[in-house]
C-alpha cells in the first residue's frame, strides 16, 4: 500500500453521523509524508495528498458529533486533483488533525519549503468557498463506495 519509506502514523475510518459506526469503506492515514484516502470495497480506489503540499486545516464538530465522539477536518492543499478535502465523521478527529498539522510542517521543515513557497495562488481562493466544497466531501451519510 505504502512505499516502504513511507511509515502510517494515524489511520481512521469514516463513520456514519448516527451512532458513528464505523460501516464505511473509507480511510484516511497519514504517513510521515502523505495523507492517504482509500475508498471502496470489491473496487478500491487510493489518492493522496503529500503533506509538503497542505496549506491549511480547519477542525470543527457539531452537536451531533460531539455526541457520538466524531469530528469533521478541512484540508486545503496545493494537490491538483484535490485541492479541498472535507474528512467528516471521523474518531480521533482532534488527534487526527494535530498529528497532520504536525506532520506537514515537518516535512515542509525536511524539504526546505519556505512558506511563501508552500502558498499558491488557489489558497485564498479556497477561503472564500469555505461553505462549498464541490470536490472531494466524503460526507454521505451510508457510503455508497461498495462499488461494483
Amino acid at each position: 500500500m505504502f512505499a516502504m519509506a513511507d511509515k502510517e502514523l494515524m489511520k481512521e475510518r469514516k463513520r456514519w453521523k448516527f451512532l458513528g459506526l464505523p460501516f464505511t469503506f473509507t480511510t484516511f492515514a497519514i504517513t510521515d509524508k502523505k495523507l492517504v484516502i482509500e475508498r471502496g470495497l470489491f473496487t478500491t480506489n487510493e489518492d493522496e495528498i503529500l503533506l509538503y503540499k497542505v496549506l491549511d486545516i480547519q477542525y470543527s464538530r457539531t452537536l451531533g458529533q460531539k455526541i457520538f465522539g466524531l469530528g469533521t477536518i478541512k484540508v486545503f492543499s496545493q494537490d491538483v486533483s484535490m485541492p479541498e478535502l472535507l474528512i467528516k465523521n471521523i474518531k480521533n478527529s482532534r488527534k487526527f488533525k494535530e498529528l497532520l498539522s504536525e506532520q506537514s510542517e515537518l516535512e515542509k521543515q525536511r524539504l526546505s519549503v519556505r512558506r511563501g513557497e508552500d502558498m499558491g495562488i488557489h489558497y485564498h481562493d479556497h477561503h472564500h468557498h469555505d461553505d462549498h466544497f464541490d470536490h472531494h466531501d466524503f460526507d454521505d451519510d451510508f457510503d455508497n463506495d461498495t462499488e461494483e
